[in-house]
């Protein structure tokens, strides 16, 4: 059994080989929850503010947008909670005539396994606002932009870290294919098991 650690990827990658050369079936790939919330906040809070903004921009007198994103696990789900601010009504003059909300949103998803892609679906409004305009924005960016935004690629992100392998190790480790055949919650960590090839050499 091989085992490698990319600790500032939050991956690590188990794997059946034999020797040399010898190509690995059964491969368990386990990504932690940090690595996920990076994922997240790198597609959809990547600017400077690390804010995501559903309606206005940072100069507008009214706007909706949402921030600080946090990844958890609870039983066989992934929690996705996000602060959301909000200045709803007319600009008028510069000024936002109208109200303010500061409500926490939050979304759970279930992890799925696209070929070589970890990805997520039945997504599950857990806490939006109670106000119909801001939940207007809300719904589907909970719904759809959230759960795409954390989708990852299992053999490119692996195909990455293996790059400098040959350098770190003095063994020449590619991937082959792969591709994700369940997943699991196991403690603060995604077990991806899959099929996959892998080469040593």
């Amino acid at each position: 059994m091989w085992k490698l650690r990319f600790p500032a990827l939050g991956v690590v990658l188990c794997l059946a080989a034999a020797g040399s050369g010898m190509r690995a079936g059964a491969v368990e790939l386990r990504v932690s929850r940090q690595a996920l919330e990076r994922t997240l906040r790198q597609q959809l809070f990547s600017e400077p503010d690390g804010r995501y903004y559903l309606k206005g921009t940072a100069q507008s007198a009214c706007f909706v947008y949402v921030e600080d994103p946090q990844v958890s696990f609870k039983e066989n789900r992934i929690v996705v909670r996000l602060k959301t601010h909000a200045r709803i009504g007319k600009s008028v003059g510069g000024a936002c005539l109208g109200i303010s909300l500061t409500p926490v949103s939050e979304v759970s998803l279930a992890p799925d396994g696209e070929g070589e892609s970890l990805g997520f679906h039945d997504a599950r409004l857990e806490r939006v606002s109670e106000q119909r305009e801001l939940n207007f924005l809300l719904t589907p960016f909970l719904n759809h932009t959230v759960p795409k935004s954390m989708k990852v690629n299992a053999a490119e992100l692996l195909r990455k870290a293996l790059e400098g392998s040959t350098a770190s190790s003095g063994y020449k480790v590619t991937l082959d294919r792969l591709k994700v055949v369940s997943i699991q919650i196991d403690g603060d960590d995604l077990v991806l098991d899959a099929d996959g090839g892998l080469s040593v050499k």
